[in-house]
This record gives C-alpha cells, sequence and structure tokens, in this order.
C-alpha cells in the first residue's frame, strides 16, 4: 500500500521545526504536520512570504499550533538568534527537517563568505542542529531529517582543500556537492546518536521531481543556464505536488518503522509514493570524517552528541 499524508501518526504533543516552511516543499510539510497536531515552527528568511504561508497554513487548519521565526541560513549570526529563540520557547525538539535550499546559484558568498549553496545548504543546517541539538536530545525520540537530491549521486565528498570550488566553479557541481553533504550529515549524524545510545535518529528524503518554487528562483537568479531552463519547464509539466513530494521528508519524520541511517524518495526515482531507497555509494567512514571537520572548523561549531548529553538532560 502507499504512504500518504493519512499515514502520519498524531503529533499531539509534538513540536516540529521546519526550515524554508514558507513555501514549497516546506510549506507542505508544516501544513501536514500542523493538520495532525504538532506545533509548528516555521523558519523561514522572508518574514512576509512567511506571514502569508501561516496564513495559508491556518486556513487549511484553523486550529493548528504554529510560529514564525527569522531564519537566514546564510548567516551563522541569523542561525544562532533564531535557535537562541527557538529554545527559550521550547526546550524539547522532537522534529527537526532541515528542508531549505537552493539549487544552482552563481557563484556568491554567504554573509561568512561561504559559497552560497555549500553555505545555505549544508552549513546554516549544520549550525542549526548544533545549537538545537540539546533540545533535540532532550525529546523521547526526535528526528532530524535533513533534505538531499537526485543530484547527490552527481556529487563528490568535500575536499577540505577547496571546499567551495574556488579554483573551478560550476554551479551544478556546487549544487551536488552540497546534497551529497546532505547525505552525509545525516548519517553521519545517526552514527553518533547510536554510538551514544540515544533515542533520537537522523534520516535523510529527496522529493524526486516535484513543482516547487526551488526551480523558478534557479532560473531567476539566472544560476542554473540551459539546465535550470530544461527543469523548469520538465517539473512544471510532469513534476509531483509539493504535497506529493514532501511525503517522503513526512514519512523519514513521522513513520514508526522508518530506521535512522536511511532514506527516503518517490518509488519510481522521480515521482511516486515514498519509500526507503537504497543508498548508492554509502558515505564512507572517511568522507564523513571530513565533512565533520571541515565544517567544524568553517563554523566554529561542533556536533558531537556525547558531550551534549549533560546538558540535555533535564
Amino acid at each position: 500500500m502507499s504512504w500518504t499524508s493519512h499515514d502520519i501518526p498524531p503529533q499531539d504533543g509534538k513540536v516540529a521545526v521546519v526550515t524554508g516552511a514558507n513555501g514549497g516543499l516546506g510549506l507542505a510539510t508544516a501544513t501536514a504536520l500542523a493538520g495532525r497536531g504538532a506545533h509548528v515552527v516555521m523558519a523561514a528568511r522572508d518574514q512576509a512570504k512567511a506571514a502569508a504561508a501561516r496564513d495559508r497554513l491556518l486556513t487549511a487548519h484553523p486550529t493548528a499550533s504554529v510560529e514564525l521565526v527569522e531564519l537566514d541560513l546564510g548567516s551563522l549570526a541569523s542561525v544562532e538568534r533564531a535557535a537562541r529563540r527557538i529554545l527559550a520557547a521550547h526546550p524539547i525538539v522532537d522534529l527537526l527537517i532541515n528542508n531549505a535550499g537552493v539549487m544552482a546559484m552563481p557563484q556568491r558568498r554567504t554573509a561568512d563568505g561561504f559559497e552560497s549553496q555549500l553555505g545555505i545548504n549544508h552549513l546554516g543546517h549544520w549550525a542549526l542542529t548544533a545549537h538545537l541539538l540539546p533540545a533535540v536530545l532532550r525529546a523521547p525520540a526526535a528526528r532530524v531529517v535533513t533534505v538531499t537530491s537526485g543530484a547527490q549521486h552527481m556529487g563528490r565528498p568535500l575536499n577540505p582543500e577547496d571546499p567551495f570550488l574556488d579554483r573551478r566553479y560550476d554551479p551544478w557541481r556546487a549544487y551536488s556537492n552540497s546534497k551529497l553533504a546532505n547525505r552525509h550529515f545525516a548519517q553521519g549524524l545517526d552514527r553518533r546518536f547510536r554510538a551514544a545510545g540515544v533515542p533520537a535518529r537522523a534520516l535523510t528524503a529527496h522529493p524526486g521531481l516535484t513543482n516547487s518554487d526551488l526551480q523558478s528562483h534557479t532560473v531567476a537568479e539566472g544560476g542554473g543556464g540551459a539546465m535550470g531552463g530544461f527543469f523548469l519547464a520538465l517539473t512544471r509539466r510532469i513534476g509531483m505536488s509539493v504535497e506529493g513530494g514532501a511525503l517522503c521528508e513526512l514519512r523519514a519524520a513521522t513513520d514508526p518503522r522508518a530506521e535512522g541511517g536511511t532514506m527516503y524518495g518517490p518509488r519510481w526515482t522521480s515521482a511516486g509514493p515514498p519509500v526507503r531507497r537504497r543508498l548508492i555509494r554509502p558515505g564512507s567512514d572517511r568522507a564523513i570524517a571530513t565533512l565533520w571537520a571541515v565544517s567544524r572548523d568553517l563554523t566554529g561549531l561542533d556536533i558531537e552528541v556525547t558531550s551534549t548529553l549533560p546538558a540535555s538532560r533535564p
């Protein structure tokens, strides 16, 4: 049987943080979780767009419990402010959905000097997860879900000597590397959860070919070249709805049978119901260790579960 939003277990009493919740997959994910009773923290950069998204969510679920938090993943200072606000209101975070992202952007830098795609897609989420980790570890059975892409298969593990591809930048190569980093991050985090003996789990999900605003943003920014226009036309023609694409991250986040360290994606690669997908080129110890070292050095933030445990206990 196909897994649908009706299979999401009741989420009453749970706190879910969803990045990029002001549109696309993020809004669809936030709406589904709120509709099942979760209190949803809609974390997004554009607050005007986020307010409109919240109104749409409340139109669908008038009694839903939601809040807006300003979050710019391209700024470590913004990430820290957002995390402090979340932690002040929510000592326990049950679901952290690292959903936001950009695709095939021209060569640009974040506020901290990072290449924009690695900075937003991975390093911003690394920092958010690091800050929220104590609250995640207080949850009875937390899930951290990081959204990747089929482009991960074209990506390469981060090169610590040139993580931003300054020697030979290509928008699609940078995107693919950031999406492989997303998957390696989820695998590495789950290994650390298991080694520490905690019930939290980390998974990854990819939405297949979904007609979200990701492709139109790529074209508007002029970074994807001819491929950007091709994918925009393709997704508009045959792409899944955002509600369909969001099912992959929703299943990873809520299905009691979903195992940590795994990936969920569409059954037919680009479309279809959410199923557990085989990991092609499983993350090696070396690639994950390099990701941890590079991310720690660039952000100044570490993610080590065991050392966080004492502070996580009520």
